[in-house]
């Protein structure tokens, strides 16, 4: 049966010389994983240059539940991008957070808020010219509490001290070694009143960025133990010194 939904690209392997197997965040199905044939072909009605990191689609396919791989009839970009292909500190951010992305959304179910927090926050990169160094280390502290990650907001203002195990605001040091100090819970306290329209607000110098996507990354990755080394962070470290 064919079904219609927007989605947004994680991810592709080549598949033959001439297809991919593509996947994709859906908003009707989730993380799904599609059959692209043909699509190097020069007879092919889908444009292989469509599938770039978290591009905004429209889908025709082939959904069957229970498969594990589909097929993609038609796709098409919904929602151009005028700034993200051809800014080097848009992009490596959108291929960084692409690769997070891929590694953290398994679910296989409908989750409109998500998705719709996905599409709007790049629609957001894509139209905001100032104070976009930052934009990625926003994302993926928003993103936590659409992953059920979300750390709580309590004593957030009265605490030296972040516990990533815990995701909990602590006044005395933890007695492991996974935390924040004084100066970077208050640099990771600050997120929670930063919204879409006043990103240009976070501040943080190169050294505090760097400080504050390693913990973020660090947290992650305890509540992600599949998340492993993420390739392109070396590459947008370097865009953004």
């Amino acid at each position: 049966m064919i079904e219609k939904t927007r989605g947004i690209f994680l991810h592709a392997v080549k598949y033959s010389e001439t297809s991919l197997i593509a996947t994709i965040y859906t908003e009707a199905y989730g993380r799904q994983t599609f059959i692209v044939s043909g699509v190097r072909s020069k007879n092919s009605t889908v444009r292989a240059s469509i599938f770039q990191p978290l591009y905004l689609l429209d889908l025709e396919i082939y959904y069957k539940p229970g498969r594990e791989i589909h097929r993609l009839k038609n796709a098409r970009i919904s929602s151009p991008y005028s700034t993200i292909p051809f800014d080097i500190r848009k992009s490596t951010q959108v291929l960084f957070l692409a690769e997070i992305l891929y590694k953290c959304l398994r679910e296989e179910e409908t989750n409109a808020e998500l998705f719709d927090f996905i599409a709007h926050s790049l629609t957001l990169l894509d139209l905001t010219e100032t104070g976009i160094s930052n934009f990625h280390i926003w994302f993926l502290f928003k993103l936590t509490r659409y992953l059920g990650i979300n750390p709580s907001r309590d004593n957030s203002l009265i605490s030296n001290f972040f516990d990533l195990q815990s995701a909990l605001f602590v006044s005395h040091e933890p007695v492991h070694s996974q935390f924040t100090d004084k100066q970077l819970t208050i640099l990771f306290s600050s997120l929670f009143d930063v919204g879409s329209s006043s990103i240009e607000k976070l501040g943080y110098t190169q050294n505090e960025r760097k400080l504050v996507l390693e913990k973020l990354l660090e947290y992650y990755k305890i509540h992600f133990d599949h998340l492993g080394e993420i390739k392109s962070l070396e590459v947008l470290k370097e865009v953004l010194r």
